[in-house]
């Protein structure tokens, strides 16, 4: 079957690029074109006609013949004028080709997987940064998409590939006895494993925040300004501004996209004593958001000299303590508040506010951003190095009994584990180091 999508996105644009993929490009091309097949790989400008050979544009034709091309089979581009009726016109006509059909969403990246074009995680890592919005989500996904974690998770399973090999040569020959040098290696190979997965895995999560967005919490007491600065900070009207007290009772949040970091900013309910029960419930909400965030900004206002008490039950870590309203005429921090070394600022006047976004980006940094590179961007990849690293555990408990059969069983289901991330489980791989390394039959 061949498929065909626009690729450069909907809605009017001066170039729309539409792609072929399959074993029928070759008549999509004559079909719209007329004409022989332009040299591969060569941009060559080509009239696109309908099936009753009047021209729908003139543009750019680009032929890629399998397997060298994105999607291991043979594709096509159409580079064309992107206007809606030129687009939808390409396309009728190359519906009109027998077994031609609109693509699925990421069929063209899930061909060149199936075609052992590229693994899962360089196809995660396009697919991170065809949806990046940051410029560290991009970096992260570049990173990604160049191969190193593929090359990481890749090493890990040849090392218990070759292990897995040796025990299975014991299992099918139980009368000779294995070397010691082959049990010390053994033991050695799995002990290096299991300690490179358990440091993959002490990462706080950098991956998956950068991805999905650092959490940060705007806390507080009433009427001190913390949905007027989610408001400023997103630009737009969030939150509902009003001068009675409790108007926020619930956790308001919106994405953006702060000075090139990713972050969750979330407006909370003003934390005071309340009888009322709908604004204690969004109290109890607030104090949650704030312990599950990676950052809080602790809003204050002059007069909060008793909420100090307060601040001292969250981590200082992960804790920026503002103080708005610089504004107004009688502007006196307390004593016990200046203890602290708070920001000084005013939404109102916009003062200040990009020191408090350096804040912002000087402790994600300190606590998250370091020059190692990410290797975890998804959740599925810990839970697979968290299940990889159970069976390990268990195999060397076993193998320590010398329990050879049991043990394989979970090496193999360890190696499966790996071999999820990347996308690879074959038992082709373990047969041919079995008979590469101890010429079996000879």
């Amino acid at each position: 079957m061949t498929f065909y999508a626009l690729s450069s996105g909907p809605g009017l644009s001066g170039v729309a690029v539409i792609r072929v993929s399959g074993s029928e490009t070759v008549n999509v091309i004559k079909h719209l074109t007329n004409s022989n097949l332009p040299k591969p790989k060569e941009a060559t400008l080509r009239k696109f006609i309908n099936k009753n050979n009047e021209i729908i544009d003139e543009g750019i034709l680009l032929w890629f013949p399998g397997p060298n091309s994105y999607t291991g089979e043979d594709m096509a581009e159409f580079h064309v004028h992107g206007s809606r009726a030129v687009v939808e016109a390409i396309q009728s006509s190359i519906s009109e080709v027998s077994n031609c059909r609109i693509a699925s969403p990421g069929e063209f990246t899930k061909t060149a997987f199936q075609n052992g074009k590229i693994d899962l995680l360089k196809a995660e890592g396009i697919s991170d940064l065809i949806s990046s919005e940051t410029e560290i989500q991009r970096l992260q996904a570049i990173k990604i998409m160049e191969g190193k974690s593929s090359k990481i998770f890749e090493t890990l399973r040849h090392t218990l590939i070759k292990v897995l090999s040796k025990l299975e040569a014991k299992i099918d020959f139980p009368d000779e006895d294995l070397p010691i040098e082959i049990l010390d290696g053994i033991k050695a190979d799995t002990t290096k494993a299991l300690a490179d997965l358990e440091t993959l895995l002490d990462d706080q999560r950098v991956g998956e925040r950068i991805r999905e967005g650092f959490k940060i919490s705007i806390i507080g007491p009433t009427n001190v300004g913390k949905s007027s600065l989610l408001n400023h900070l997103a630009n737009r009207e969030v939150a509902i501004v009003s001068e009675i007290a409790g108007t926020t009772r619930d956790v308001i949040e919106t994405h953006l996209n702060l000075d090139g970091y990713p972050v969750i900013l979330s407006d909370t309910a003003g934390i005071r004593d309340s009888k009322d029960e709908i604004e204690r419930k969004g109290i109890k909400l607030s104090l949650k958001n704030a312990n599950e965030a990676d950052l809080n900004i602790m809003v204050l206002e002059p007069k909060s000299a008793d909420f100090h008490r307060f601040l001292s039950t969250f981590s200082q870590e992960k804790n920026i303590i503002v103080v708005n309203k610089s504004d107004i005429s009688d502007y006196k921090i307390n004593e016990e508040i200046r203890k602290l070394n708070p920001l000084s600022i005013s939404v109102k006047e916009n003062k200040n506010i990009d020191l408090l976004i350096n804040e912002i980006k000087k402790k994600l940094e300190n606590k998250f951003i370091s020059s190692n590179d990410i290797i975890i961007t998804r959740s599925r990849h810990r839970e697979n190095i968290e299940k990889c690293i159970n069976h390990l555990k268990t195999f060397q408990d076993k193998n320590s009994e010398e329990e050879f059969d049991k043990a394989a069983e979970d090496l193999r289901l360890a190696l499966r584990h790996l071999g999820l991330i990347v996308g690879k489980v074959d038992v082709e791989e373990i047969l041919g180091s079995i008979f590469n390394d101890f010429c079996i039959g000879k």
